[in-house]
């Protein structure tokens, strides 16, 4: 394996929004859900664990039961609910836009980080560094309103496909995952999206993709700022950031926009540490940590301490130290994808 790594900081010191166009419907029947909660959860500690959880807090009587305003779970989104590799969808799409501006833009051939992202050199791109990543980002992601840049997105996730799999990527998101999102809704749980990833690239798909509406999303963002245009009110994205949702951000986004330490946090890499400390290292009150280890190459990927993206290390030796649950997707799930897509792309 090479010795680069791009850092997920890297990516996120300006993450704007993309908004996506496919959606995919939430899994299983009303009927099977009650029948078991999370079928595609193989039967074990992993799954024991959430279903011990939901119970003790949602049992009237019970010394850990906790009122409903106050079940608050969140979940990472890159790696978490949905695929991260070989790369960040938004930075995919950074890649891919840079590649139609070049033409406007012949400056760019001899320049970094424009050239290696033209030459696909991520080792190159990786060395340019957290100014380079900045410069890439808001040379595609700001100077336009974000009904443009909605537009942009759109027709970008109309034909963009993931490399490996040939599916949209919304399509490649976590069947198990989809079901705890049900699961805990169904027994009065707010769900909130908690994720380095751009906020405006998450708010307009994630109601119909996860059944978690546009105002609970918390993510990074660049600013924007109120023009009228003809008589008309529109928002310019400007190329500044405005905050970043991931590490030592989490805890602070949860609180800014959320206002209740959550007693729930799934997450899958070193950038969900901050937001799992934050949910069950707090108080006396039951909690649950939980974080999804990838480990199977063959479904999907397996990586951990060494990837470039998606890092699992850190919070890999605290969840053992501190009890939270790590879920082996290759031991732990029955499915990766939704069943009718896990079929199309064996």
């Amino acid at each position: 394996m090479s010795s680069f790594r791009i850092s997920r900081r890297l990516v996120l010191s300006t993450l704007a929004a993309l908004p996506a166009l496919h959606a995919w419907p939430l899994p299983a029947s009303a009927q099977a859900q009650a029948a078991d909660p999370l079928p595609s959860w193989k039967g074990g500690r992993a799954k024991q664990s959430i279903l011990d959880f939901v119970a003790a807090v949602t049992r009237e009587g019970s010394p850990d039961f906790v009122p409903p305003p106050e079940r608050i779970a969140t979940f990472d989104n890159d790696g978490t609910l949905w695929v991260e590799q070989p790369m960040y969808t938004q930075l995919a799409f950074a890649l891919d836009r840079v590649a139609a501006l070049a033409p406007q833009h012949p400056a760019w051939k001899d320049k970094q980080p424009f050239k290696a992202v033209r030459e696909r050199d991520m080792k190159a791109l990786a060395e340019s560094g957290e100014r380079g990543m900045l410069e890439l980002i808001m040379a595609t992601h700001a100077d336009m309103t974000t009904a443009e840049f909605e537009k942009i997105v759109s027709d970008w996730l109309a034909t963009a496909r993931h490399p490996r799999f040939q599916r949209p990527y919304t399509e490649l998101i976590y069947q198990p995952m989809l079901e705890l999102l049900t699961c805990l809704r169904a027994n009065g749980f707010q769900t909130f999206i908690v994720s380095g990833g751009g906020i405006e690239f998450m708010r307009p798909w994630t109601e119909s993709v996860y059944g978690v509406p546009p105002e609970r999303v918390v993510g990074s963002s660049i600013k924007t700022r109120f023009e009228m245009r003809d008589g008309t009110p529109v928002l310019f994205r400007l190329p500044q950031v405005n905050f970043i949702d991931d590490k030592a951000g989490k805890p602070a986004g949860i609180n800014e926009h959320i206002g209740r330490r959550p007693i729930a946090a799934f997450g899958n890499s070193d950038g969900d540490l901050e937001m799992l400390q934050w949910t069950t290292l707090a108080g006396n009150r039951r909690r649950l940590g939980l974080i999804v280890h990838h480990t199977d190459a063959e479904r999907e990927y397996a990586y951990d301490r060494r990837s470039h993206f998606g890092r699992l290390d850190t919070a890999l030796d605290a969840a053992a130290v501190n009890g939270w649950t790590v879920v082996s997707m290759k031991d732990d799930w029955t499915e990766i994808f939704p069943t009718s897509i896990g079929r199309a792309i064996k």
